[in-house]
């Protein structure tokens, strides 16, 4: 159990309840947890890197895992000029990325949301949803689509909330295991399940990793500040030059990462010290910063902690820090990039997604 709870808390940013989670782990072999994407574009870290490890942590927890390919909410969040057979493409791309971020995709069900919404019992699930939801509370569940309520173009993507929360039901989800940005809904969820009869999901939200940028002022997702500032400032692909993507060479990772944000002796809200947290030494057991014998030579850490540390004192310069990211993540990301380079399928879907305009 401590094995299962330690493997969980290490990539969650919020566990709503432990209490329950642990209840559950007690109560179910292998309870259900499920995360869902819409098929929307090229893959980047968070997704193809990142999401993996989370995914392979949950799978090492005994957790069944389903993932939602999400692509009638694509659709409807008029991903990919809402052409939905592209987004179906978009969709088997992504199954692409798990497999080569190493994720044994016998060992999950894939779900598509076509396959869901034929079903009338599902459609059933989300009108009870939308009938015990007020139309203020759906407006403020719209930043799970990364909407603002002065965005919204019509009708339909106020269904976009009701659908996702009638999912968690209808996969019969025990976990709802998506970033923090997904938590109004899923918070609806736990209100409405009893409610109606269901049950009370656990909500694991997992961490949302920092654009190149740096922390960037609230945009209006949300009317929680703090709230609104991490979704403000999370790694988007529709904002390419402050986003990896899994097919950056190295030498597109080492000018990225050299014109990142990372202002010296400074931990908080810089985007190269999340990654190094929550990737690097969560892959790696030391990192090694390479430099010159005048800077003191090399130096290798064991723990994030000691690294920050150092990097506070200033031991640490911000160029050495970003040479050895860019080596990390290069190792990371290395993997990915060669699977659709050499797999005939994997290359043809991603040249297909490469000529696609990014849509919102």
């Amino acid at each position: 159990m401590d094995e299962k709870l330690g493997l969980i808390k290490r990539m969650a940013e919020e566990i709503v309840t432990e209490q329950e989670l642990y209840e559950l782990l007690k109560e179910k072999k292998h309870p259900i947890a499920y995360d869902g994407f819409e098929p929307s574009g090229m893959a980047h870290v968070p997704f193809g890197i990142y999401r993996a490890m989370n995914l392979k942590d949950m799978l090492k927890a005994g957790l069944h895992f389903k993932l939602l390919l999400a692509d009638w909410h694509a659709w409807i969040n008029n991903k990919m000029g809402g052409d939905l057979d592209k987004i179906k493409t978009v969709g088997k791309y992504f199954i692409e990325v798990w497999k080569a971020g190493g994720v044994d995709i016998s060992k999950i069900d894939v779900v598509w949301a076509s396959d869901l919404v034929a079903s009338s019992d599902y459609w059933k699930k989300v009108v009870l949803v939308a009938k015990n939801t007020t139309l203020k509370r759906a407006t403020r569940c719209l930043s799970i689509m990364g909407r603002k309520a002065g965005e919204l173009k019509d009708v339909a993507q106020y269904f976009y909330p009701m659908m996702q929360c009638a999912d968690i039901f209808h996969l019969e989800a025990d976990i709802c295991q998506l970033g923090l940005d997904q938590r109004r809904v899923n918070m609806l969820a736990r209100e409405l399940g009893p409610k109606l009869g269901w049950w009370k999901p656990v909500i694991i939200s997992h961490h949302m990793l920092m654009g190149l940028q740096g922390v960037k002022e609230p945009e209006g997702f949300d009317d929680n500040t703090a709230f609104d500032r991490e979704i403000s400032s999370k790694m988007s692909k529709s904002k390419a030059s402050t986003c990896i993507f899994v097919h950056d060479t190295e030498e597109q990772i080492r000018e990225k990462i050299r014109r990142a944000y990372c202002p010296e002796k400074q931990v908080q809200n810089n985007p190269m010290l999340d990654y190094t947290k929550h990737m690097i030494f969560r892959s790696f057991k030391t990192m090694k910063i390479e430099r010159q014998k005048k800077f003191g030579g090399d130096i290798e850490f064991s723990g994030y902690e000691d690294l920050e540390r150092a990097y506070i004192q200033g031991n640490i310069h911000p160029l050495d820090l970003k040479n050895a990211i860019t080596r990390y993540l290069d190792t990371m990301i290395k993997p990915v990039r060669e699977h659709f380079e050499k797999n005939e399928k994997a290359r043809e879907l991603y040249e297909f997604v490469k000529k696609q305009k990014v849509t919102r």
